[in-house]
């Protein structure tokens, strides 16, 4: 019997699937659902006819009633090995080519043989690159495609603010992401690691980066994960709300999964070592000249040469991650807080201790509330219901009289 799964996860296995192209394996990692039950539901999308462009703006009940419708040489640098005299594979162009979308060993071996028609076969080709590989360190022998994926986590060491007025420590988060094909970084610090703070590095991240990735990897911080779990990791609602609008999409590394975020510890260790240790013996007194300190060190190490590729981490971002990755969309980000409430006899809901009024008929339902700081915007099964100014006035209530029945909309003329 196929799962059944809520709208919400539909709606984003669709979008992952054609706005994305993302393979099965990966929806059903950042869905928390099962591969078969992804292929079931994109199987049953393409026999209902769906064109997602149009149909992503039809709401939950429509959609779901248009879907459920009908040999080896002791040398591997570049140039000429003495065995037979056969031209050597240049093995760092090939595995910068490999981080390439779609470039394949096979293709890589065809263009070797092109130009050099009385060099290796396949097989050899094959086994000479992999031996050679096994020379790096094991942060070069991951395997990450060119714009794929960021790795997110916090320092676990924190870096001290001084405020100046009372002369009390508060101690500083210091929040990273580094691309996996070009360990391209960004850093910053942030008071808390709570929510807000957690969503907004993000949006400076991809700001200071100047474009998306394709697949954000986060650890399982409880402000962008709300359930760590082996199998299924839930996705905080705001924090899936960022990544619709970047038109990225989440897959969290596992817990007790050590290989799933090696290159955000890498990241961290290599920040804590370039940043945090330089900044030791110094004073910060402002949140900003901690920061503006940060952004100093961070250009600073993206743009030093790595002695391994002989290139800097900003060299490989501009070659290999930039090109490949998500553009920025035109607009900001603007930071939005979600909850489920259950509308009250009164046909009002409570944010924050304030009370908003919905339309009378909705008494009793569920239903989502999306919070900013000017704006409360009241949703229904996907569908906008109706909208509020935001106040901050607590134990009073906010009413529009078209939501009001008309006997009480009577009394209250």
């Amino acid at each position: 019997m196929q799962e059944r799964i809520s709208m919400i996860k539909l709606r984003e296995i669709l979008r992952l699937r054609y706005e994305n192209d993302l393979n099965v394996r990966d929806i059903g990692l950042s869905c928390n659902v099962g591969r078969q039950t992804v292929s079931n539901y994109i199987a049953l999308a393409e026999k209902a006819g769906i064109n997602w462009q149009e149909d992503k703006n039809l709401d939950d009940n429509e959609l779901e009633a248009k879907l459920y419708k009908g040999k080896i040489p002791k040398e591997y640098g570049s140039g000429t090995n003495n065995r037979g005299n056969k031209p050597v594979p240049d093995y760092e162009k090939i595995d910068k080519e490999l981080r390439k979308k779609h470039v394949t060993l096979l293709l890589l071996w065809s263009e070797y043989k092109q130009e050099n028609p009385d060099g290796y076969q396949y097989e050899m080709f094959c086994l000479l690159y992999h031996r050679w590989k096994k020379k790096l360190d094991i942060c070069m022998r991951q395997d990450h495609k060119a714009g794929e994926k960021i790795f997110i986590d916090y320092s676990g060491d924190k870096i001290p603010i001084i405020n100046s007025a009372t002369g009390e420590q508060v101690l500083a988060e210091l929040f990273v992401a580094v691309w996996g094909a070009s360990n391209y970084t960004y850093a910053e610090a942030t008071l808390t690691q709570q929510l807000p703070d957690w969503i907004m590095s993000h949006v400076r991240a991809f700001e200071y980066f100047e474009r998306v990735p394709n697949v954000c990897v986060p650890d399982n911080l409880r402000s962008g994960i709300n359930k760590a779990c082996l199998y299924e990791p839930e996705i905080n609602p705001t924090y899936l709300h960022l990544v619709h609008h970047y038109g990225t999409a989440v897959i969290p590394a596992r817990p007790y999964m050590a290989k799933d975020k090696a290159k955000a510890e890498v990241g961290v260790l290599i920040v804590q070592r370039w940043i945090i240790a330089v900044l030791r013996n110094r004073k910060f007194y402002s949140l900003a000249e901690l920061n503006q300190a940060i952004r100093e060190l961070v250009e600073k190490l993206n743009t030093r040469i790595m002695k391994k590729v002989k290139q800097s981490r900003k060299e490989l971002y501009e070659m290999l991650d930039k090109p490949n990755a998500l553009p920025l969309p035109a607009q900001r980000y603007e930071y939005a807080q979600w909850k489920k409430c259950r509308v009250n006899i009164d046909y009002h809901i409570e944010v924050e201790q304030h009370y908003y009024s919905v339309p009378y008929q909705l008494c009793r339902e569920v239903i989502e509330v999306r919070i900013t700081t000017t704006t409360i915007e009241v949703f229904l099964k996907g569908k906008r219901i109706t909208s509020h100014i935001r106040s901050f006035e607590k134990y009073r209530h906010t009413t529009k009289p078209e939501h009001m029945p008309d006997k009480h909309r009577y009394q209250l003329e």
